[in-house]
């Protein structure tokens, strides 16, 4: 089975902001007043601190992870943030998943968390063989758990492993169908 999913530059994409659109702009970038309280100055943060930090406060249910360049977001995410805090668009740091996790309650891709999501890939598995479609369906599954996607190669290589386990139980389950004179039959 190819564990060839996704060409080189799909992958870099699938670490990357990809486009926002004006309806996810406004469900995932709009700042509560507690959002806005987690972020504010009084905690010894600068307007470079805040705008990082909301970036990625608003990134993590939006995607699932935060990309590594946060100061790579979408402008118009970045003016939006900046204007509900009143900062700087063009004053932006990156170094806020820890904080932000912490605070919306998302925790990262550990042991169980994997194994957790190897048991959702076979099952989904045994029901699509599409590895774009079982990649989707994991990282809505990661969202959904709360949990910070790991890298694309490694929710891709959880993806074939998948795929390869549902293609063995699939040839253990209809063994017992396969005599003889049935595969004689469908030759």
């Amino acid at each position: 089975m190819a564990t060839q999913v996704f060409a080189a530059e799909e992958l870099a994409r699938l670490r990357e902001f990809p486009e926002v659109s004006r309806e996810e702009l406004f469900r995932f970038f709009t700042l509560t007043s507690a959002d806005i309280a987690f972020v504010a100055p009084g905690r010894g943060r600068g307007p470079e601190d805040q705008l990082g930090l909301a970036v990625a406060l608003c990134t993590l249910p939006w995607l699932g992870f935060v990309p590594d360049k946060v100061a790579a977001a979408p402008p118009v995410v970045v003016a939006r943030l900046a204007d509900q805090l009143k900062v700087d668009a063009s004053q932006i740091r990156t170094a806020h998943l820890h904080l932000v996790a912490q605070y919306l309650s998302w925790q990262s891709a550990g042991a169980m968390e994997l194994k957790e999501l190897d048991e959702f890939l076979l099952a989904r598995a045994m029901e699509h063989d599409s590895p774009t479609l079982l990649f989707r369906l994991g990282c809505e599954y990661l969202i959904s758990a709360r949990v910070i996607r790991p890298g694309p190669d490694t929710v891709v290589r959880r993806v074939v492993h998948a795929r390869e386990q549902a293609q063995r139980e699939t040839y253990d389950r209809l063994a017992h169908e396969l005599t003889p004179q049935r595969c004689a039959e469908l030759d």
